[in-house]
């Protein structure tokens, strides 16, 4: 693992700032060595403190690793709401969209890799999905990435999709971005002359996806 300097680096960290810290550690963790790459004893030692003392914040291990995924579903949300509200057509906003999930994806491993291995811990809430509430400062309900996801497909093509309901599309539009990032993520994606890069591959499945669900075929 690669010396940590950061703000909480141990010379400067404060112990105020424990539970921050810690999600901070598990994300690294997880970025550099996968999800199951790391104990609380580790995290605990990054940061500088005993492991009972990170048993104030989270009942153990699975309860921390649930709470670096909440806030990667917070992040990716409001992301997400940034690009359905940044100028343009509704067309380019709902591509923007797309390219925000993937580079997030491609940024934020860490949040990534929790958000889809992470299980609550017994007795605790779910570790929050696709449609968790994302959270402005001050702790307003910003929107979720699901109805953002939606909202986008019904600026879009406002004319709907016949039978088809659009949250059907979004759910297909969601499994496509998610199967392209994780394919990337691992080295995975076929590239070579003639190939599209990950982001001309999700326009075009999106486009096939939606301009199948328009004729009713979807």
């Amino acid at each position: 693992m690669r010396h940590w300097r950061g703000p909480f680096d141990r010379q400067g960290y404060h112990h105020g700032n424990l539970k921050e810290a810690l999600i901070e550690a598990a994300q690294r963790f997880i970025a550099e060595r996968g999800i199951g790459g790391f104990t609380l004893a580790d995290a605990a030692k990054l940061v500088g403190v005993t492991p009972a003392a990170l048993y104030r914040h989270f009942r153990g291990r699975d309860a921390l690793v649930a709470e670096v995924a909440f806030r990667g579903y917070d992040e990716l949300a409001k992301r997400l709401g940034r690009a359905l509200q940044s100028d343009g057509t509704a067309l380019e906003r709902f591509t923007r969209m797309g390219e925000a999930y993937l580079a997030f994806a491609e940024q934020e491993p860490g949040f990534y890799t929790a958000m889809f291995s992470a299980k609550a811990a017994e007795g605790e809430a779910s570790c929050g999905p696709f449609w968790a509430k994302a959270v402005e400062s001050g702790g307003k309900p910003a929107g979720n990435a699901f109805d953002f996801l939606v909202k986008a497909l019904a600026d879009t093509f406002p004319e709907g999709f016949q039978t088809v309901d659009a949250r059907f599309i979004a759910i297909e539009v969601w499994a496509l971005s998610h199967g392209i990032a994780t394919l990337d993520a691992a080295g995975q994606l076929p590239k070579g002359p003639g190939l599209p890069d990950k982001y001309e591959l999700l326009r075009a499945g999106v486009l096939a996806l939606v301009h199948g669900a328009l004729k009713g075929k979807a």
